[in-house]
């Protein structure tokens, strides 16, 4: 996946995106090169974002 798949407001679940962020690390060896750390971080705040809408639709 590139980094410019990852849409803003996503509809994805943070149990899904966490998924994609594992798989990242494990396909990466645990070390990212610099396209696999801008996937991460733009991952990283889509899981956030699906994060705060669980928590809201929760309240």
């Amino acid at each position: 996946m590139s980094p410019n798949s990852v849409l803003p407001g996503s509809v994805r679940s943070a149990a899904e995106v966490n998924e994609q962020i594992r798989a990242l690390w494990l396909r990466a060896g645990g070390s990212l090169s610099a396209q696999e750390r801008a996937e991460y971080e733009l991952l990283v705040v889509e899981w956030a974002e699906a994060i705060r809408g669980e928590i809201i639709e929760a309240a």
